[in-house]
């Protein structure tokens, strides 16, 4: 419905340009100069306008590409009202109330179109998109930090937990190494006084085995002795 009277109008405009070109001239006149597009003579601007009008109202009654055809109804429509509805260089007030009555007719179409234009048909649209996207990636960010603040917390308790745990383990091996010591000590002592023990026990017996030996021989000897003298007397 929108969309209808753009193809009319604009299908009327491009067969017959004259009707409305020299309303026109004026308006051509200052986009001609700011935009090269637009061209110079009014006749051709009307006619492209209307040309725009009729394809682009098209395309928004199909519903192909609908915002884009209602953007650029919406753009066309700004120089279409500026130059065909006039009010304020109108002579009496029955053409000043006719041509502000079209005017606001034509704001209000062009608040439609707008709206339109920004129509997406329930998904979500580029500017929302990019909202959504950079308080996502603020969101991100700050539970990256705030977990990297919290591995740092918990790396800190567990490196002094271990140092602490270090600094009990060394204290108790030097503790355990300390009573090892001295429990190597004294079995050295006992050993060492058993061994002087038993070695003088040994020396003890040596020197009475040697005496007996002794005496032992000597006995043998002087048996011996007389049995030679009996044998020689």
């Amino acid at each position: 419905m929108v969309a209808s009277i753009f193809i009319v109008q604009g299908f009327d405009t491009f067969r017959n340009p004259d009707r409305v070109a020299p309303q026109a001239e004026p308006v051509v006149a200052q986009l001609a100069d700011r935009f090269s597009f637009v061209p110079a003579k009014p006749t051709q601007a009307v006619r492209l306008n209307g040309a725009v009008q009729m394809v682009a109202g098209s395309l928004l009654a199909l519903g192909r590409f609908p915002r884009v055809s209602a953007a650029v109804l919406a753009a066309t429509l700004v120089p279409t009202t500026a130059a065909g509805h006039r009010f304020w260089e109108a002579e009496d007030d029955a053409t000043r109330k006719q041509q502000l009555t079209h005017f606001l007719k034509n704001c209000s179409m062009f608040g439609g179109l707008l709206i339109a234009a920004a129509d997406t048909s329930g998904s979500p649209s580029l500017a929302w998109r990019s909202r959504h996207a950079a308080r996502t990636a603020r969101r991100e960010a700050s539970l990256v930090a705030k977990t990297a603040k919290r591995s740092a917390k918990a790396g800190a308790k567990t490196g002094a937990i271990a140092g602490r745990t270090g600094l009990v383990t060394g204290k108790t091996g030097a503790k355990a190494g300390a009573t090892l010591g001295k429990a190597g000590a004294a079995a050295g002592a006992v050993l060492g006084q058993a061994g002087a023990k038993t070695g003088a026990a040994a020396n003890v017996a040596s020197a009475k085995a040697g005496a007996a030996a002794n005496v032992a021989s000597a006995k043998a000897g002087a048996a011996a002795e007389r049995a030679r003298n009996l044998v020689a007397s």
